[in-house]
């Protein structure tokens, strides 16, 4: 089985945990906050790649993989212990959803307090692929 190459998502995860650092520190600042909603988008989607990846990778059927409905695909990470939690990411997702719409203060705001959870659940399942792919 190939490793997967997960430097991206550490990246990212660093460069998320570095703005919501920043963020409250300046708790005020609505660029710093915007910061934080952009790495987000850009972190849950490389979550959310590298643990399809992974899936695909485990399988014995990984064309299968790309038909599972979100759920599903959920529900078949945590029967495999990648994740073990899967609530939440249906929250990130209807969270990286709104990020794509219009802007609004209100709808900013949910979206930063939303990746302040995601940045757990992310190392999370960054620790879990590692393992994987030791």
């Amino acid at each position: 089985m190939m490793k997967l190459d997960l430097s991206s998502l550490q990246k990212a995860l660093l460069s998320l945990q570095a703005a919501i650092n920043r963020a409250e520190k300046n708790r005020q600042d609505e660029e710093v906050r915007d910061g934080v909603i952009q790495r987000f988008e850009y972190t849950y989607e490389l979550s959310w790649k590298m643990l399809k990846r992974q899936l695909e990778q485990e399988s014995s059927t990984p064309g299968l993989i790309d038909q599972l409905s979100f759920r599903d695909l959920l529900r078949d990470a945590a029967e495999k212990g990648i994740l073990t939690d899967i609530e939440p990411w249906f929250v990130y997702r209807e969270q990286r959803n709104i990020t794509s719409h219009a802007y609004n203060a209100n709808k900013a705001k949910s979206v930063y307090m939303t990746a302040l959870d995601f940045v757990k659940d992310a190392e999370l399942l960054l620790q879990s692929l590692e393992k994987r792919n030791a």
